[in-house]
């Protein structure tokens, strides 16, 4: 089905702010030469003096450090009581071969595509940004990244076709470490900023890569742990200016919640926006964000239905068997308010996109 002109307009709009957004840390790496008469004072391959000592630490976390910190983080979470006893039977198989798959399946197809698809795609590039200062990497990094990685995200809630892929991450009726990683694997695959990220190592820029990965991987976990960690900030007058510019910078416990309630006649919740994963600034730029500072009573989506793991995880190529589920055959998926006259009378089941 064809996009709500209304729709198209402000996508178009909102493209053309990216692009703008995309050029900034370009246009200050250029601006530094250019003050410095083009003199390469530094580069990344040797962080500034005053990081030096993190070094090591970024390196274990990126490799087995974050896996350690959701499984503890996870087992605090369970021993708190904060699942409310849903986490059984269909949902743990879902979370525990969404949370394993992709420590199977990303390694390989991320090494094909580093080691033989770029040298073979840009063979004469690798390393030419190697000259780029630290600071440079790791603004150009966290920000093509990241906005990338909102506009993947987005999408897959606004495209009706796209959302199908994306839909098992939502259909968890609870937050935290279970359900942080459960994702379609179609979704997990092609997972843009990855092949991003991959692409600026090759062309030098792994050092800063390793610091906005390892500092994103903490933010986006902490927006879906169930341990509302952001509550003192709401708490405390004292603390309001922070909370302030803290939920306007950074994804929250409070607003990614709200992004993943099953309803958004509360109020609080806001599937169709809250879409930013390190920065929730994007959500901010573009209007897609809302902040209440507080948090949804359930989750999920309403048109779910207990699913076996193959259907959430290996869909398309696996539908489900359950009578009126969204991913059984001939399931199709809609905008939730479409227009009368684009609305074809059909025994099939019709699912409404989170949009």
């Amino acid at each position: 089905m064809a996009l709500d002109q209304n729709l198209k307009r402000k996508l178009t709009k909102d493209i053309s702010i990216s692009l703008l957004i995309y050029s900034l840390p370009v246009l200050a790496i250029y601006l530094y030469f250019k003050l410095n008469n083009g003199v390469v004072a530094d580069s990344h391959l040797a962080l500034p003096s005053f990081l030096e000592f993190a070094k090591p630490a970024f390196e274990n976390i990126r490799t087995w450090g974050l896996t350690v910190f959701m499984l503890v983080l996870g087992v605090i979470e369970f021993t708190a009581g904060l699942y409310d006893d849903q986490w059984t039977g269909r949902e743990r198989k879902i979370d525990i071969i969404s949370f394993l798959a992709p420590k199977l399946l990303l390694p390989p197809v991320i090494a094909f595509f580093s080691l033989t698809a770029l040298p073979y795609l840009i063979p004469n590039l690798a390393n030419t940004l190697s000259w780029v200062p630290f600071w440079g990497g790791f603004f150009l990094i966290a920000i093509a990244d990241d906005l990338t990685q909102y506009w993947y995200h987005r999408l897959h809630h606004q495209v009706p076709f796209l959302w199908r892929f994306h839909r098992t991450h939502h259909s968890a009726p609870y937050m935290g470490m279970a359900m942080a990683s459960r994702q379609n694997f179609i979704y997990t695959v092609f997972f843009s900023q990855i092949y991003l990220t991959a692409t600026l190592t090759f062309l030098g820029l792994g050092l800063p890569a390793l610091f906005v990965t390892v500092i994103k991987s903490f933010i986006t976990l902490g927006a879906h742990s169930s341990i509302a960690w952001d509550k003192p900030f709401y708490k405390y007058r004292v603390l309001h200016p922070v909370a302030w510019v803290l939920e306007r910078f950074i994804s929250t416990p409070a607003t990614h919640h709200a992004h993943h309630a099953d309803t958004s006649g509360d109020g609080v919740g806001y599937f169709k926006g809250n879409f930013g994963n390190m920065f929730f600034l994007w959500d901010v730029i573009f209007g897609t964000g809302l902040i209440t500072r507080k948090f949804p009573e359930s989750y999920g989506t309403k048109s779910y239905k207990s699913e076996e793991w193959y259907a959430q995880f290996l869909w398309p190529i696996f539908k489900s068997k359950i009578e009126g589920s969204p991913l059984a055959e001939g399931v199709r998926a809609l905008p939730i308010s479409p227009k009368k006259e684009t609305v074809a009378v059909s025994q099939n089941y019709l699912e409404p996109v989170e949009s």
